[in-house]
């Protein structure tokens, strides 16, 4: 193929005309990694695997995964799930190959386009509906005709614009401002419902030496969920969707307020992120050094498991304006998805039906605490304190937003506002030039 002049040229020409709008955890950055792409042989081409039967005969063989739970604990998690499969299904055999969690979201297009395994971890909303336009997905939807405990609204969000199923939910999680029970205990601490109780906890927490939000934005990403929770306060669910979809200006008063409250903010955050993953952003939290840390419950990853993640619970994001409130949170969807021709189609398709059952979610939930089930009938007796309390917490939200890099353009997600964001922890004066910027960059991307 002829090479683009730009990474913003490849990115745009991998987007269908047709496709518009709306839809972290280490997410796409650079969505479609075009700059490592074009740069380099791709770094999952050895992740095809050779399967067992053919599309058209029974479930037996080798199925291949491709999986981007790189770090240890949904690492093992998935592995956990895999061997309960085999037990059940004698006749199939799974290969898991594991990429690094960044690299396989950089390289995703490229896997795809080659020799991808058959079955492979990925995102519900935008992203899920991205590729299955581009016909890099395989369609699933007779593997949803039996699968039991999903809701209508998980279904949705499985399915394409051609009304098809390409995805199978496997997890969710929340995304909350994060604490250590003990901290608050020892320091007489008490959850704050608004944004100025928040910055009075925040200035008692500097002087008592402890950082008030820990902050890690070295992969690009994680500050796209301050931003999120920023403007789902100050201008709603509505505008924040439709901002992501491109209907709203971003040079607006109402993007400015966003961005000038989060500079209001900075003082209270772990400085020089983006020198910062959000792991080692996390151990500030998890060594006490933190009083609080705005991530998804996957940060009780870098806890052990026992008395240390008992130790940690969340608040809500603390409301900005009362007339908005603070009833609109993010939870994004995590699950699977089918190459477009699998060497092993039976195989995979009776892996899918598996991963979204209540019995492998089970498995999941229980390797990994920091996740909650999505099948209905999966058994929440066995949760832990910080499971049960994501479950009522999303039950109670009125709107769910997904998140940025989910809820928007991929390629407007990462060659303008990773770059942006992150441009803006470095210089938070220019906001009107900020704005500005991104609104030029995105009426040329959706105009695409």
């Amino acid at each position: 193929m002829t090479r683009p002049t730009s990474e913003a040229e490849y990115l745009a020409s991998l987007v269908p005309a047709s496709v518009r709008g709306v839809s972290r955890r280490t997410l796409l950055r650079g969505a479609l990694g075009a700059g490592t792409l074009l740069a380099a042989p791709s770094l999952l081409a050895a992740c095809g695997g050779s399967g067992g039967s053919s599309s058209t005969g029974s479930a037996s063989g080798t199925v291949t995964v491709g999986s981007n739970q790189s770090d240890a604990v949904p690492k093992a998690a998935i592995q956990a799930v895999m061997d309960a499969f085999h037990k059940a299904n004698s006749g199939i055999t799974t290969k898991i190959n594991t990429i690094d969690h960044n690299t396989f979201q950089e390289n995703i297009n490229n896997y795809l386009q080659g020799s991808p395994d058959d079955v492979w971890m990925w995102f519900s909303g935008y992203r899920m509906r991205f590729f299955a336009s581009k016909g890099l997905a395989g369609d699933i939807s007779d593997v949803w005709k039996n699968l039991d405990g999903m809701s209508d609204a998980l279904k949705k969000a499985s399915t394409g614009d051609d009304g098809k199923q390409y995805f199978v939910p496997s997890t969710y999680y929340p995304w909350a401002m994060f604490y250590r029970k003990s901290v608050f205990e020892k320091f007489g601490y008490s959850e704050p419902k608004t944004l100025d109780e928040f910055k009075t906890l925040g200035t008692q927490m500097k002087k008592d030496g402890l950082v008030p939000i820990a902050f890690g934005d070295k992969d690009g990403w994680p500050a796209m969920g301050t931003f999120d929770q920023l403007n789902l306060r100050v201008n709603g669910y509505q505008f924040h969707v439709d901002l992501m979809a491109g209907k709203e200006a971003w040079n607006g008063d109402k993007v400015k307020k966003v961005f000038d409250t989060w500079a209001g903010l900075l003082d209270l955050h772990q400085p020089d992120a983006l020198g910062r993953t959000w792991q080692e952003a996390a151990q500030a939290l998890q060594q006490k050094k933190a009083g609080t840390y705005l991530l998804g419950s996957f940060v009780a990853q870098q806890f052990s498991k026992g008395a240390e993640q008992e130790d940690l619970t969340f608040f809500n994001f603390p409301e900005i304006d009362s007339t908005i409130g603070a009833d609109a949170i993010e939870a994004p969807i995590d699950g699977y998805m089918m190459a477009k021709r699998p060497k092993n189609e039976a195989a995979a398709k009776k892996l899918l039906g598996y991963v979204g059952s209540a019995d492998a979610q089970n498995i999941v939930v229980k390797a990994d605490p920091s996740v909650i089930a999505t099948n209905d009938k999966a058994d929440k007796a066995s949760y832990t304190a910080l499971q049960k309390k994501s479950v009522e917490f999303v039950s109670q939200a009125k709107s769910i937003a997904q998140f940025m890099d989910r809820d928007t353009r991929p390629d407007f997600a990462s060659t303008v506002m990773i770059p942006a964001i992150q441009s803006f922890l470095k210089n938070p004066k220019d906001i009107d030039g900020l704005c500005n910027s991104i609104e030029n960059q995105k009426k040329s991307i959706f105009a695409s």
